[in-house]
């Protein structure tokens, strides 16, 4: 059973999402809370696996709240035009992001990959905003870059084009658990705690850089 938190000041939105997510046999909503520093407060007295976390909301907001959250895995909500927020949740900590008007199938696929361990984040679109803020990314490599082997550092750069770990397994001609022990090794290194991070990571360190040119 999936544990959620649902963190949004709307009681309305808070309902709906309660409403669709109650009615799947393998996922449970545990809690809530209609701002971040009460999600925080809650989350030291109940065990969660995922929260849904909303941007804007009064008192501490979904990003601050983020950076607060080390056990569960946190999902953000977000709409096209905040699209700044997305991008520093995720270097916050957020294993993801969703759009509010997102579809009931993506949404509870959404909650099992990061409950799995997976990131939540569409290659194309952490490419568009990493390209919105390229001006702010600084241009010399964190000194981690240095402690990965060639295979590590090429493994980055696969997860960081948004490939998959079999279809990375398949391009090294490697087992897909090999891979997996590859990205574990990466994550640890670079001090991330899961793909997100790691494309953030990637950008950040000038490993592959934004393009500037609208996606099509």
């Amino acid at each position: 059973m999936i544990r959620v938190m649902l963190v949004d000041d709307q009681e309305l939105l808070r309902a709906g999402f309660r409403m669709v997510l109650g009615a799947q046999p393998d996922i449970e909503v545990v809690a809530e809370a209609g701002d971040g520093l009460r999600a925080i407060e809650v989350l030291k007295d109940v065990e969660v696996d995922v929260v849904l976390m909303d941007v804007r909301m009064p008192r501490m907001d979904g990003v601050e709240a983020t950076r607060h959250i080390t056990g569960p895995k946190v999902l953000i909500l977000t709409t096209f035009d905040l699209d700044e927020y997305a991008f520093a949740a995720i270097k916050a900590g957020a294993s993801g992001f969703l759009l509010k008007d997102v579809p009931t199938a993506e949404l509870l696929s959404a909650i099992r990959s990061v409950h799995a361990g997976d990131a939540v984040v569409a290659p194309s679109t952490l490419k568009r905003m990493l390209g919105r803020f390229a001006t702010y990314l600084p241009s010399e490599a964190p000194a981690a870059t240095a402690e990965l082997t060639p295979r590590e550092r090429e493994v980055l750069l696969m997860v960081a084009r948004g490939r998959s770990n079999l279809e990375i397994a398949a391009e090294l001609e490697v087992a897909e658990a090999t891979v997996k022990t590859h990205l574990g090794r990466v994550l640890a290194k670079l001090g991330v705690r899961d793909r997100a991070q790691v494309v953030v990571y990637a950008y950040e360190a000038g490993l592959i850089v934004p393009s500037h040119r609208p996606n099509g």
